[in-house]
């Protein structure tokens, strides 16, 4: 059913309204007549005669009338009757304020999941319960108790919790921010985020998306809604609350990495959400791109009258993945000849402590005029020349809104009438250089998201049936832990490249199998109690001959039997040893609310010290797994520096691919490691080295 109705209410019941300053039945119906809502209002309660000059009902049924919204603000004990009486008189939207439900226990839960479903039984839809209500600046609708409506913009709000919708309002405020919505979602009994993205994105009055959430109850449904809306219009999200909590089990290496915010970055990352990671980055983010035209590209020209600031704002933009602008020829020359020539016309370009508004004007003009800039930082410092106000003024006047431009006046009382000029031209304002460029960032990151290749994923042809055999039958047996025969196995039918082997119960086994496949060899103890089997001895490379084998069959029983006493053994897996080249790891860790994360990063101390590694979501598309390999700091070492030979990219990109496609097609799989995935140079094909998996339980129905 349409949230339509919940914005642009005809008629709204404030039942549990009060003559009592400072009661929330009372500031709700003094918000809804104060801030001029022109719809009908009908105030509830059965001790009150009039309220605010308007009728007061003991009932719904004693109004007669029919209504669109309903606002509750009764105690707990009467919120059920409320909800009837509200949908007895045509509500098809109800608010509920008043706390006291699953945020309390199970009783509560229970109180609201009745609720919850008398609801959607008529067709009705609830916000809430234990929330602040919203406010639709369009219509003047105030149905909150956050105060006087904002001033009507283009930025809506949504947030989980109540007490920042009203930090919200106050900061939007204060840097001037008109506001389209806010809507305060409590407990999500029935409308979530989800809805109100899919609501938002297609709102007219709505230009830029803003939400703060403590959790995401359903992972997909989110990912489309934000997909959906991040295509027509920024969407901000601060994610709070994140635990490690689904860690405790991780047997991989990929499980052990996935940390309890991962899912929730590569969710974001996936359907185009900038992702705040403070309440000031949140509206900074917001006012730059409610603001400004997305930029071209990452190319960033610097415009200051201090060097020290400059300098400042250089190295953030190097340290935030951006370009420091080079000039073009001609733009240089241009500004050389209109500058003082004490003034640098670099990048950042100084255009002097005693730089007046028209120095400012020649500089940005010049840098809307170059090809080689995407975007402009204007900084001015208070110096005893400056004129921060009228600087303010010309530079406004200067902007065609060909690319984006940000300024930090940085400064306390001397800037702040320039301050106030930038936020009355709409121009965004920083208190520093590094806040300007995190949002700059910000847009950049979006500004390439929207311009991403279409989503091709590439389904390769695999053995399935074999891979639904092996699952199913270990599922069966309770055996859930995958070594490296049954997962080669798996990744075999999946596509990739696995040495001859098979498994040796005795050394004449042993001996048998490496002469049949030929020498060197490796060999491995396979046992589900020996997790890290070279710690433990339990591995041998470039076993050269057969009483080398022999040997080394011995020597690791020994050891294990005496490293491990109990361990279950099924033998030692002898395998054709691999060629020698670049060890990566490739991965995925199943997440509760996203799926399959995939994870990519370099073997040794890449992954154990360094933590090195990179996620996404499956399904992935061969462009998502190459952004994947560049965004790791080991990158060049992929590529090839300094001399040195570089390995076959696209291979590794196709083996995420191909684990994309695995674990989606078998959910049965919650984790998986190839470790090491020996990588060579283009053309050759990479070997998975040794294998991890680990299965779900079958649950009670399927056994």
């Amino acid at each position: 059913m349409s949230l339509d109705v919940l914005f642009h209410p005809a008629s709204v019941a404030v039942i549990g309204a009060s003559r009592t300053p400072g009661k929330v039945g009372h500031d709700i119906l003094a918000n809804l007549v104060r801030d001029g809502f022109s719809g009908t209002i009908v105030p509830v309660n059965p001790s009150v005669d009039s309220l605010f000059d308007l009728p007061c009902y003991p009932s719904l049924a004693a109004w007669g009338g029919k209504i669109d919204l309903a606002v509750v603000v009764v105690p707990g004990a009467l919120v059920m009757g409320a909800v009837e009486d509200s949908i007895g008189a045509g509500a098809r939207a109800i608010i509920i304020v008043t706390a006291g439900f699953r945020e309390t226990g199970p009783e509560g839960l229970a109180r609201e999941k009745k609720m919850v479903d008398l609801c959607q039984r008529s067709g009705v839809r609830l916000l809430g319960p234990n929330c602040l209500g919203l406010l639709n600046t369009e219509v003047k609708l105030n149905a909150s108790f956050a105060g006087t409506l904002p001033v009507s913009g283009g930025i809506s709000i949504f947030s989980q919790s109540g007490a920042l919708c009203t930090a919200m309002l106050d900061l939007a405020a204060g840097r001037h921010l008109g506001l389209a919505k806010l809507i305060s979602i409590g407990n999500k009994a029935d409308i979530s985020e989800v809805d109100l993205l899919s609501y938002l994105a297609h709102d007219p009055q709505t230009r830029v998306i803003v939400g703060y959430l403590e959790d995401i109850a359903t992972g997909n449904n989110f990912i489309k809604a934000a997909e959906e809306a991040a295509t027509l219009k920024p969407v901000i999200i601060l994610k709070s609350g994140t635990t490690a909590a689904g860690l405790k089990a991780a047997a991989s290496h990929t499980g052990v990495l996935a940390g309890g915010d991962t899912a929730y970055g590569a969710a974001f990352k996936r359907s185009g959400v900038v992702r705040a990671d403070s309440f000031d980055a949140l509206f900074d983010y917001a006012t730059a791109l409610s603001m400004q035209p997305l930029p071209k590209g990452n190319r960033v020209l610097i415009i200051t009258n201090a060097g020290g600031p400059g300098t400042m704002a250089a190295d953030a933009v190097e340290k935030a993945g951006m370009i420091v602008a080079e000039l073009d020829r001609n733009t240089a020359t241009a500004l050389r000849a209109q500058l003082p020539e004490a003034a640098s016309v670099g990048n950042p370009v100084d255009v002097l402590g005693d730089a007046d508004p028209a120095r400012y004007v020649t500089a940005i003009e010049a840098a809307q005029d170059d090809p080689a800039v995407d975007a402009i930082l204007v900084i001015l410092t208070p110096q005893a020349m400056t004129k921060p106000a009228e600087t303010a003024i010309a530079i406004a006047g200067a902007l065609n809104g060909s690319k984006p431009v940000v300024a930090s006046f940085m400064g306390g009382h001397d800037v702040m009438p320039g301050r106030k000029e930038l936020a009355a031209a709409g121009l965004p304002d920083y208190e520093s250089p590094e806040r300007a460029v995190s949002a700059l960032k910000g847009m950049v990151e979006y500004a390439a998201w929207k311009g991403r290749p279409p989503r091709l994923v590439t389904r390769f042809r695999v053995n399935r049936r074999r891979v639904e055999r092996i699952i199913s039958r270990r599922q069966r047996t309770g055996m859930l832990q995958l070594g490296e025969v049954k997962g080669k196995d798996i990744l075999g039918a999946y596509g990739f490249k696995v040495h001859d082997g098979a498994l040796a119960g005795s050394t004449e086994e042993a001996i048998e199998i490496a002469e049949r496949i030929g020498y060197p060899v490796a060999m491995k103890i396979v046992s589900p109690d020996v997790i890290h089997k070279s710690d433990m001895g339990g591995v041998m490379l470039n076993v050269a001959n057969s009483e080398a084998v022999g040997d080394a069959y011995d020597l690791m029983m020994l050891k294990i039997r005496k490293r491990v006493p109990g361990a279950f053994i099924e033998g030692i897996y002898v395998e054709q040893m691999a060629k020698k080249g670049l060890e990566v790891i490739i991965g995925m860790s199943r997440d509760p609310q996203f799926g399959p994360m995939l994870m990519f990063g370099l073997g040794g101390i890449f992954v154990e010290v360094l933590k090195d590694v990179t996620f996404h979501l499956a399904p992935i598309t061969e462009d998502e797994a190459i952004v994947m390999l560049k965004s790791t700091r080991s990158y060049a070492m992929l590529e090839g520096r300094r001399g040195q030979k570089g390995v076959d990219i696209t291979a590794i990109a196709s083996g995420l691919q191909r684990i994309s496609q695995l674990t989606t097609d078998f959910p049965q799989i919650l984790e998986l490691d190839i470790n090491p995935f020996i990588v060579g140079e283009f053309g050759s094909e990479p070997v998975v080295a040794d294998a991890r998996m680990t299965l779900a339980p079958l649950l009670k129905e399927e056994k």
